[in-house]
């Protein structure tokens, strides 16, 4: 009868498709509600407040514009006060982490914050982007289907990025753009068939929620695109990519720079993003382009209606927002601003090019339809998802060889001359590499002074072998002691192999000082130093124990590190993390029913 009953039952693949359609769903719902939170926003704040102050009358009422961006800042504090650390500035990063080196545990609350905050930053005209919040939106949405489920850490993680996948396809109605989305940015390149499947159907339902409230409507109306001449396009798309690279790389540069000048500006925390909104509103007086989203202009520029020197100005503006609304403390992504820049990029270019190669060239247009997927691969490191955006965008197969070569070379531009994605900064700064893994993040996250043992015997440089004979006849699991001179420096360390060669001689024995056999070329770590650094040395050396000292310029002893004691320590920090995030799990399950 269990065996029949079983037969029915779903397999483990069954529920996950089930469990990937109803994130899916519920991410295509949260884009409508962000979408129209949004719209709301704009229409109350942006456009009654310029109807309100008559700043289309021009003249001195123009100067009034920067009130608009700073109503949003000022609506954003109650919100800080009530959630802090939840509300401003750039928050992919700290969503990366949580997906890829914590527990993938996520509130409920965070998808109505993200949505508030988000909507009161953009809607009233401070320059950010939409999609790196709703990616965060429905990453949310994913976790919380999963702690109902309460499945284990690696299928949390398949649905937080599956919920991702549903947002960034139902924003852009691009449901490859939304797959790869997820598999390159969310889950770091890492992926597995069976989590694939989980993308696809998240991605494939939330844009079908999305289409049928909005309708069959790309993101951007884009003309036809063509390629007039192979010959000399190609070449000409090759050379912009470069242009692409570089410009993305001092793009990263210079958003974080601005971020840590503001964060290194002694203003109370509140205050900060409403500077920063008068700045964008001061930007906005002579060039109101940069404010929002930018979407509007997008669309001309692809139409090839932009002034080439607006262009080139706006390149550097837009930029220069961006930094100053997210570093100041505004809410917001950067994957619309990395679509403008690369919009007003690529038109620049096509506009110069053009001019001067009118008949084997085509429009500036097309050349910022190729600019958007460039830009965007490089500032993101992930030219899969700029390439299939493209696509879905345009539904013209001939932007494919143009967009597939502008975004691969530039972003191996961008990454030979700075390592790090507008994503990656932070966690470099941290000495992490998010793309090795959750276990290596921990192991460099443990110093070594947490794992040493300090009772340690050592020996002069001036005693005699049978000194250290006896040494080693009374020490327990130890095969390595530290060598110290007179001072009680170490200078060396001697083993066992080090006075196997006259162990038989006895006077040898008594006449050799331990300080002419031993090791003086040594390796050695100081307690801060990381685990995986340590481990690293225990494999490449083949030893099993190092030397620690206070500092590298005076080695004094402080204990030794053994290898054992490194792999106790990371199955203790493993341990306590997962008590901590089954507890975080529990109480966040508990709270929110």
């Amino acid at each position: 009868m269990r065996t029949k009953l079983k037969l029915f039952l779903p397999g483990e693949q069954t529920r996950v498709i089930f469990i990937a359609a109803f994130i899916g769903v519920m991410a295509g719902l949260a884009i409508i509600a962000f979408r129209e939170s949004v719209d709301l926003v704009h229409e109350v704040v942006f456009v009654g407040g310029y109807e309100l102050l008559r700043i289309d009358e021009g003249g001195w009422r123009k100067l009034l514009l920067p009130l608009l961006p700073m109503v949003g800042a000022v609506a954003l504090i109650p919100l800080s006060l009530a959630f802090p650390g939840k509300v401003n500035g750039y928050g992919l990063t700290a969503f990366l982490r949580r997906v890829n080196l914590e527990n993938g545990v996520i509130r409920g609350r965070n998808i109505f914050i993200k949505i508030a905050a988000t909507a009161l930053t953009i809607g009233s005209g401070n320059s950010a982007g939409v999609e790196g919040p709703i990616a965060q939106i429905g990453g949310a949405v994913g976790s919380q289907v999963g702690q109902r489920f309460r499945v284990s850490g690696k299928r949390m993680k398949v649905f937080i990025a599956a919920g991702s996948a549903g947002g960034i396809a139902g924003i852009f109605n691009a449901p490859l753009a939304g797959i790869f989305f997820a598999a390159e940015i969310v889950l770091l390149g890492t992926y597995e068939i069976s989590s694939f499947a989980a993308l696809v159907i998240a991605s494939a339902l939330a844009t079908v929620v999305s289409r049928a409230y909005y309708g069959e409507i790309p993101a951007f109306p884009i003309p036809d695109f063509e390629i007039v001449n192979y010959f000399v396009e190609i070449p000409l798309y090759a050379l912009m990519a470069v242009v692409v690279g570089v410009l993305a790389v001092a793009h990263i540069r210079f958003f974080y720079y601005v971020r840590d000048k503001f964060q290194a500006t002694p203003i109370h925390p509140q205050v900060k993003p409403i500077i920063g909104a008068f700045m964008i509103g001061c930007i906005g007086i002579f060039f109101p382009q940069v404010m929002g989203d930018g979407y509007e202009y997008i669309e001309s520029t692809l139409a090839g209606h932009g002034i080439v020197w607006i262009m080139l100005a706006l390149v550097f503006l837009k930029s220069i927002a961006t930094a100053i609304t997210l570093g100041s403390g505004g809410a917001g992504g950067v994957f619309a601003p990395a679509l403008f820049i690369g919009a007003v990029i690529g038109g620049a270019f096509g506009g110069v090019v053009h001019y001067f190669f009118p008949e084997y060239t085509a429009s500036s247009g097309a050349y910022a339809t190729v600019g958007i997927g460039a830009f965007l691969a490089a500032s993101t490191h992930a030219p899969l998802t700029a390439i299939f955006l493209l696509f879905e965008m345009t539904g013209n197969n001939m932007v494919i060889v143009p967009v597939m070569l502008t975004a691969v070379l530039g972003t191996m531009i961008a990454s030979r001359f700075y390592h790090d994605s507008i994503d990656t900064v932070d966690f470099t700064r941290q000495g992490i590499d998010i793309h090795e893994g959750r276990e290596v993040a921990i192991m460099k996250s443990i110093r070594v002074g947490k794992a040493i043992t300090e009772d340690v015997d050592f020996i002069s440089e001036n005693a005699n072998i049978n000194h250290l004979l006896q040494l080693f006849r009374f020490a327990q699991n130890s095969f390595y002691f530290p060598v110290v001179n007179h001072k009680g420096l170490m200078v060396g360390v001697v083993s066992m192999q080090d006075v196997k060669n006259i162990l038989h001689d006895a006077e040898q024995r008594v006449c050799y000082l331990v300080g002419a056999i031993c090791t003086r070329d040594v390796i050695m770590l100081t307690p801060d130093d990381n685990l995986y650094d340590a481990m690293q040395l225990f494999d490449v050396k083949g030893i099993d124990e190092i030397p620690v000292v206070e500092r590298l310029e005076e080695p004094w002893v402080l204990g030794m590190l053994k290898r054992q004691e490194v792999i106790a320590a990371y199955n203790r920090e493993m341990l306590n993390r997962g008590i901590t995030e089954k507890a975080e799990s529990i109480r966040m399950l508990c709270s929110s029913t």
